[in-house]
């Protein structure tokens, strides 16, 4: 396998100096004084952001530009008196600030202000998770060449370090696992659901909060935590991965009746994304699954964010806190600010081009809704056994109607892609409501 390495570290000799770039960067901020920051967007993290650096006054930082569009109605007397409020993109990035944040999200219009501040040598920060996860090697490339810095701690798990942890604490090792519930969005919903609400009340009310957009789409549906997944594939198993190439699970398809039964199995649910490198395969995926009762991702509740990273020498190493939310967010993107403002540089981590399966080999539940009639449990153990898959276990609650009827059947560890050939029989027969509901289950 041909490893690359992506230099973050601009190593070229400044002819006037006879020193490395890195070197006079921080000779001439040392100069200078603190490090002149832009930030590109003025929502919840942007204004948490400010409020930071207005109330804390960290040193080596110093806020001198707020772009927004519309920005008339974002501008603040609290900011500071000498902060220019602006419009236009361009003249921003033509200034004289030293850092870019980057806090609007999505791929454009944030992609092409993030490579101008790059190529004209400037450092971003950025809380991007989309644009690092599809264009993150490309950027630090540019980044390296013309003498900046790309940092971007807040791209996953808002404020809790795992970025840095990666790179600082965990470097050493080789990971060979990560499991994590990345979405705050998902765990509220999730876990309220848990104490009885309702999928659709709980949804209004992230949205009321400000936890979930109003096409919630992205979160629900595991896009987000799928970004996320990939920034951390690169970093902790160091493999770059397309990530299309990791197909997402919605959480809409998890009802009331499947915590009934979650429970009855000693589990609850999460959205949960993994990833795993063995015996030369790779293998992600994103959706809710079942965890035990004493898992750590089960303790993880509200807008929360879990992640557990399995080392070969190291063993389990746990990150949670509070992963959404402008104040956590803006937490990390400060981190980055005062690490640049004081020299810190990224740690030399070398990852190679990876492709990625779905095929893992775990326990699965699931959820099956019937109109009963004699034969079914023969046709689905058939179908499985078709396959060479035991069965674990079938549970099937009192109190529901026969023209609806829930039940469950877990199996024991099989492939993915044996189980899925297996329900692909059953979901034909003529008996089936809605298609199974197919759940990996984490031991």
């Amino acid at each position: 396998m041909v490893v690359r390495y992506h230099l973050v570290i601009q190593l070229s000799i400044d002819a006037s100096e006879g020193m490395p770039v890195s070197e006079v960067s921080e000779s001439l901020s040392r100069r200078q004084g603190p490090l002149r920051i832009a930030l590109f967007g003025f929502g919840t993290v942007g204004s948490s952001v400010a409020r930071i650096l207005t109330e804390s006054q960290p040193h080596g930082l110093k806020l001198t530009h707020v772009f927004n569009r519309g920005v008339e109605r974002k501008r603040v007397d609290w900011a500071g008196a000498d902060v220019v409020w602006s419009e236009d993109a361009d003249a921003v990035l033509q200034s004289d600030v030293d850092v870019v944040v980057e806090l609007a999200g999505g791929l454009e219009p944030a992609g092409g202000w993030v490579r101008k501040a790059l190529d004209a040598g400037k450092s971003v920060v950025t809380a991007n998770k989309k644009l690092i996860a599809f264009h993150g090697v490309e950027l630090e490339r540019l980044a390296a060449a013309k003498g900046g810095h790309l940092k971007y701690g807040a791209a996953v798990a808002g404020g809790i370090p795992v970025i840095p942890g990666l790179e600082q604490g965990l470097a050493g090792d080789r990971i060979e696992r990560i499991e994590g519930i990345l979405n705050g969005t998902c765990n509220f919903i999730l876990s309220k659901m848990e104490d009885g609400e309702d999928y659709a009340a709980v949804l209004a009310e992230a949205q009321a909060a400000g936890y979930a957009e109003a096409d919630p789409t992205e979160d629900v549906g595991g896009f987000d935590a799928r970004a996320k997944l990939s920034i951390l594939m690169r970093l902790a198993l160091r493999l770059e991965v397309d990530p299309e190439e990791i197909v997402p699970r919605p959480i809409t398809t998890i009802t009331a009746v499947d915590f009934s039964y979650a429970r009855d199995l000693g589990c609850t649910i999460r959205q949960v994304a993994r990833a795993e490198q063995s015996r030369g395969q790779v293998a992600a995926t994103v959706g809710p699954m079942l965890v035990g009762a004493r898992s750590p991702l089960a303790w993880s509740r509200g807008t929360e964010n879990m992640v557990i990273f399995s080392g070969h020498y190291g063993g389990d190493v746990v990150f949670s806190g509070h992963g959404a939310g402008g104040h956590p967010t803006a937490v990390a993107v400060v981190s980055d600010l005062l690490a640049l403002a004081h020299g810190s540089r990224r740690v030399e981590i070398p990852s190679a081009p990876a492709k990625v399966s779905g095929e893992f080999e775990v326990p699965h539940y699931v959820r099956f809704l019937v109109k009963d009639r004699p034969g079914i449990v023969a046709a689905i153990t058939g179908a499985l056994a078709e396959e060479k898959i035991n069965i674990r276990a079938i549970v099937q609650k009192p109190g529901f109607p026969q023209d609806a009827l829930p039940f469950v059947v877990t199996v024991e560890p099989c492939k993915s892609s044996a189980l899925k050939r297996a329900l692909e029989r059953v979901r034909a027969m003529e008996w089936m409501i809605v298609e199974p509901l197919d759940l990996q289950m984490l031991e």
